[in-house]
């Protein structure tokens, strides 16, 4: 059995197939792992949340920013806008099926036996494993149950942006949100900047990439994540993995394959390629 993790697919189905194919992918016997952020962006997010759900327990994945996206909008809450690519989707026959099953999908991945995290944009400096797990669960509980479109409504805002475990109600579920799914930079003092999407070398000089500030996650733990295409897959420190390399872009979708630390990479075809031109010129 193989563990294979694979970066932010953002509807690129063709690639993902692709890319299972190179490494002979075998879900009766392999484990797929999915940082997040399986829609939007690219050409066939349908096809490939019909394909992820089809997989069943073969698949760990965690939500990302622009999953609770589609949930929001499937809500009546956000608009569906043209350059999120997920009007197919929201009009399939099923999509009340896939969307329900989405919004039940976990926010953080963690495999003691493995030793692996995985969080869409990461783990917050300010928390340890316990602390991480348990954020996640009081979030995974309010999307799951009848309540969540009152959450998905009240998830949108940069504040509260320091952790104190303290924290209740909306306040602690936003924070726990927005680092799981939206973090990039942090302060020294590991309050999150929400605001900054820049590559490192363009950042101001006053931040610093969450994974750059000392972490309480366990080292002997590897995190991996995605969320941050502009990274390209590079620069982070050891037991620390991007694998998010923007295949909705043009750039490619990256796989790792655990057990021998071999990445496997597809890039982008012309029509993702394109689409991705298209929606840069729409941001």
């Amino acid at each position: 059995m193989a563990t294979y993790l694979i970066g932010d697919v953002h509807g690129c189905f063709d690639e993902l197939q692709a890319l299972l194919a190179q490494a002979n992918f075998e879900p009766h016997q392999d484990q797929l792992w999915l940082t997040g952020d399986l829609v939007a962006r690219g050409p066939d997010s349908l096809a490939v949340l019909r394909y992820v759900r089809s997989l069943g327990p073969a698949v760990r994945m965690v939500l990302g920013n622009h999953d609770l996206h589609l949930l929001a909008i499937y809500a009546g809450i956000s608009r569906n806008k043209p350059k999120d690519n997920l009007t197919p989707l929201l009009e399939a026959p099923d999509s009340d099926e896939l969307i329900n099953w989405l919004r039940r999908q976990p926010i953080l991945q963690v495999d003691h036996q493995r030793k692996l995290i995985m969080g869409h944009a990461g783990i917050t400096p300010q928390w340890d494993i316990a602390t991480a797990q348990q954020c996640a669960r009081e979030v995974e509980a309010v999307l799951s149950s009848s309540c969540y479109p009152l959450f998905l409504d009240a998830m949108y805002g940069d504040m509260p942006n320091n952790w104190t475990p303290e924290m209740i109600g909306l306040a602690r579920l936003r924070f726990s949100t927005n680092a799981l799914t939206r973090m990039r930079y942090c302060f020294p003092n590991g309050q999150l900047d929400m605001i900054c999407k820049d590559a490192p070398t363009d950042a101001p000089s006053m931040l610093k990439p969450w994974f750059e500030l000392p972490r309480q996650v366990d080292p002997d733990y590897t995190v991996i994540f995605g969320h941050w295409a502009s990274l390209e897959g590079n620069g982070t420190p050891e037991g620390i993995i991007a694998l998010d390399t923007g295949c909705c872009w043009g750039g490619e979708l990256t796989m790792l394959r655990w057990e021998d630390k071999q990445f496997f990479t597809q890039p982008a075809s012309q029509r993702a390629t394109l689409d991705g031109q298209n929606l840069l010129t729409d941001i």
